[in-house]
């Protein structure tokens, strides 16, 4: 045979060969036929076994997809085929979670989800009548399948629900073979799950709805409505009638700035009598607000001395500095004696003068030589007065004698607090 002949033949057994492999290119038209057996096998298929065997089908045919040509990049018109695929792939994954189950799980995540409603959320008294009878309803349609008490608060309602989660996760609820018993659980979870929904929480309800739901405004009458708004009207009477705890409920839901300013000045007039609104004023001090460091002053309660004398620590705010100084001369805690000393040397002649007058008030023998200093050194008249206004109130034998030392002073004020300290 001839060289020619070899080639020919060599030439024809190759084409046999390659007519024997299949022909593995992803087409857009192989994938649809594909997608279609899928969407007929999702149809038919009865347990999660066979809806197993579809979900490994599509995920097959999503590997596939990237194997199809991509559109011409020159073309702004050109099609890309995997879209329409894809959008076909994400369907049917929507239906095939659609149909698998119901789980015992399902169930179980439905029923913990109702404890923390329970345990967390803030019920008004009818809301909790309406969530107690929810579980007492929940709890008799699953009667067959665990018994519980819904008992007499939030709390042991929710315990009677896990009690419930615990005996059907210990039951191992087959979703082919449990389908019925599953959904008839899950039914009533979800019924319980609505009727929580709908349940009253105070945060249902408008801020003058809570109010009056927990009798702030009972106490105003014909007679007594004089103030707008009615709210400060109310907690003035409130604060009068010592019921604090009703009048700081209601700083709390009200919060506006504009309501603030009314509620502060009803502490501050209160004095060591709003001692019950300590915390709250202290949480607000520490945002640096005047309002409520001045109310602090008031109540005269020590705790609050060391947040405040961070706030004198520097020369910041002079504003502030101030307000918080007489705060603390009020507080009247040996504790403040140092730090209040060190502001006679603030750069401001104000801060340096309610600091000496502040020294005064605390009325503690360690200030009497820095204030002493202060009225030979210090530049400002007004602030050398206050130095010797607060050795009077110190009052001890060696403070007036230092501040009788001026009863010749240039200055009229320093000159009228040396004679008082000298009659004294």
């Amino acid at each position: 045979m001839s060289n020619g002949d070899d080639e020919t033949a060599d030439s024809e057994a190759a084409d046999e060969e390659t007519s024997d492999v299949p022909d593995t290119t992803v087409t857009v038209e192989g994938l649809q036929e594909r997608l279609d057996e899928a969407k007929q096998e999702l149809e038919a298929a009865e347990t999660e076994a066979a809806l197993d065997g579809v979900e490994e089908r599509l995920d097959s045919i999503e590997s596939d997809v990237e194997g199809l040509p991509e559109p011409d990049e020159d073309d702004d018109e050109a099609e890309d085929p995997a879209e329409e695929i894809e959008s076909r792939l994400s369907d049917l994954r929507d239906d095939l979670e659609a149909q698998r189950g119901p789980y015992a799980e399902d169930v179980v995540g439905i029923l913990e989800d109702a404890q923390t409603a329970l345990t967390d959320s803030e019920w008004t008294d009818d809301g909790e009548e309406d969530a107690l009878a929810a579980v007492e309803s929940f709890l008799a349609e699953v009667a067959d399948y665990a018994e519980a008490e819904a008992g007499d608060s939030p709390a042991d309602a929710a315990d009677a629900l896990g009690t419930v989660a615990d005996v059907i996760e210990a039951e191992s609820l087959d979703p082919d073979a449990d389908e019925d018993s599953i959904a008839e659980l899950l039914a009533a979870a979800e019924g319980l799950e609505e009727d929580l929904e709908a349940a009253e929480v105070w945060g249902d309800l408008t801020v003058q709805e809570q109010l009056d739901a927990k009798g702030f405004y009972d106490i105003l009458t014909n007679e007594n409505r004089k103030d707008f708004p009615p709210e400060w009207n109310a907690a003035k009477l409130h604060a009068r009638e010592g019921n604090l705890e009703l009048v700081l409920y209601a700083f709390d839901k009200l919060g506006s700035d504009f309501m603030e300013e009314y509620f502060l000045d009803i502490f501050y007039h209160l004095g060591s009598d709003a001692e019950p609104a300590f915390e709250k004023m202290h949480e607000l001090a520490q945002k640096r607000n005047k309002g409520p460091i001045e109310v602090l002053g008031k109540i005269g309660d020590d705790r609050a001395c060391e947040t405040l004398h961070e706030f004198i620590e520097d020369d910041g705010d002079p504003a502030l500095q101030k307000v918080t100084l007489r705060s603390l001369g009020a507080i009247g805690s040996e504790t403040s004696v140092q730090p209040v000393a060190n502001r006679l040397a603030a750069e401001s002649d104000e801060v340096r003068s309610v600091a000496a007058r502040a020294l005064g008030l605390l009325g503690d023998t360690r200030a009497v030589e820095p204030l002493a200093d202060v009225l030979e050194g210090d530049d400002s008249d007004e602030v050398r007065a206050s130095a010797a206004w607060a050795l009077r109130q110190i009052g001890t034998e060696e403070a007036l004698e230092e501040a009788a030392k001026y009863t010749d002073d240039r200055a009229y004020l320093v000159q009228s607090e040396a004679e008082k300290a000298a009659g004294a």
